[in-house]
């Protein structure tokens, strides 16, 4: 299966909302990255990543997803996860990024867990 990042239109918390589809390794995490990269040129420091349709993350997608935090919050912001099922929700619990991401498997408005 191949990956495919696309934007969608913002959540109802105004966070700039992704949609993963495919699998998220070695080979594809620059697309994210990149995607991740432009949003915060163009001024974005929240940033939602919708993971319904992730099949498959190993550990350099979830590294990407640690730096597009990092980078949101230097800049005053967040990066969250929502909809990892399966597989991906089970690495995002078990690498305890469900944690960290504050991942919510079945909301796509994250701005009750931004606080923080």
């Amino acid at each position: 299966m191949t990956f495919s990042v696309s934007r969608v239109e913002r959540d109802g918390g105004g966070a700039a909302r992704l949609r993963l589809t495919g699998e998220l390794d070695l080979s594809t995490a620059p697309q994210l990255t990149t995607a991740i990269e432009e949003l915060a040129a163009a001024g974005e420091t929240r940033l939602l990543l919708d993971l319904t349709d992730l099949t498959f993350c190993d550990s350099t997608g979830m590294a990407v997803f640690v730096r597009g935090d990092n980078q949101a919050a230097a800049d005053g912001g967040w990066l969250r996860l929502t909809g990892a099922n399966g597989r991906v929700e089970r690495v995002l619990r078990v690498t305890g990024l469900a944690d960290v991401l504050r991942h919510d498997p079945e909301s796509l408005d994250p701005a009750s867990q931004a606080a923080s």
